[in-house]
Parts: structure tokens; sequence; C-alpha cells
């Protein structure tokens, strides 16, 4: 059964490019932006990386912290964060099973061939831990704009 607006996120522990490791839970009381994306260094990834990077002092400031990932492991998330100056975690998810949990891995086509990869998606996640909005078919350049005014519609009292 697919995730949905309200369901507990499904906690997880996975490690950085830098080697620390992130669980879900220790970040209660913040909401999370886990974005999921196919591989490092190829243009859509870097268009939405580099798109968080220009907006994460604001989406800081709305109480939020901001999670990659993608099956690549520490050493290309590591180039990929000092490429592109990243101010934030890229987790290591090797076998995709925090991305299966998260519904944003299965078979996908390129070129008229199937492999098992990462969908590009994003899950808000409240400071409860509940999931607050779902974006399932993620468009690169202009999404970490929307999860901006998401986060601060989510703040807005009254709303």
């Amino acid at each position: 059964m697919a995730l949905q607006i309200g369901d507990p996120a499904p906690d997880f522990t996975l490690v950085a490019a830098d080697g620390q490791p992130y669980t879900l839970a220790d970040l209660r009381g913040q909401f999370v932006v886990l974005y999921f994306y196919p591989r490092d260094n190829t243009p859509g990834c870097t268009q939405e990386a580099c798109g968080f990077r220009d907006r994460y002092g604001a989406i800081q400031a709305q109480g939020a912290i901001v999670l990659g990932v993608s099956t690549d492991d520490a050493k290309s998330h590591q180039k990929f964060i000092t490429k592109h100056q990243l101010p934030f975690p890229l987790l290591c998810d090797p076998g995709g099973t925090v991305a299966t949990a998260y519904d944003s891995y299965g078979l996908k086509k390129f070129m008229g061939k199937e492999f098992m990869g990462v969908f590009r998606r994003t899950y808000l996640i409240d400071p409860q831990g509940s999931i607050a909005k779902i974006y399932p078919k993620v468009k690169a350049e202009p999404h970490p704009a929307e999860v901006l005014q998401d986060l601060q519609t989510l703040q807005t009292p009254g709303t």
C-alpha cells in the first residue's frame, strides 16, 4: 500500500557522505525535506540539488532540514557535494531499501532498457514524524521553490 499524507514516515538510519548516520526519529521537532534522486552529477539531479542549495537558508528559516537520498556511494556523494557546494547531507541507500520503503525505487525504462533505480520523488515530513506532503512526479528545476513555498504555507498560522 502506497504511503499517503498523514501516514507516519517510515523510520530509517542511513549514513551520509561524511560517515555521519542520520536517523529520521532523531530529527523530530523539525520539518524534513526528504528527496530521492536517481544519480549524482547528472543534469536533472544537479539542477534539483543546486535549487535546494540556493534556497537552503530560507528552508532552514522555516525550521526544516534537507536530506538527499540516492543509491550512490559516499565517495560519489562527496564529489557531488564538493563540486556544487551543497550545504545539506546526501545519504547513501546502496540497496535502495529506504527508497523502496518510500515508494521511490523500482523498475525504470531509459533508451529501451529496463533497470531498477530511484524515482525522483520528495516527501515533506512534519515535526511529529508524519508525512505532510508527497511530491510524486518531480520536475527538477521548479521543485525546490515549490517545496519552500509549501513549507512557508505550513508555517503560516491559519492555513
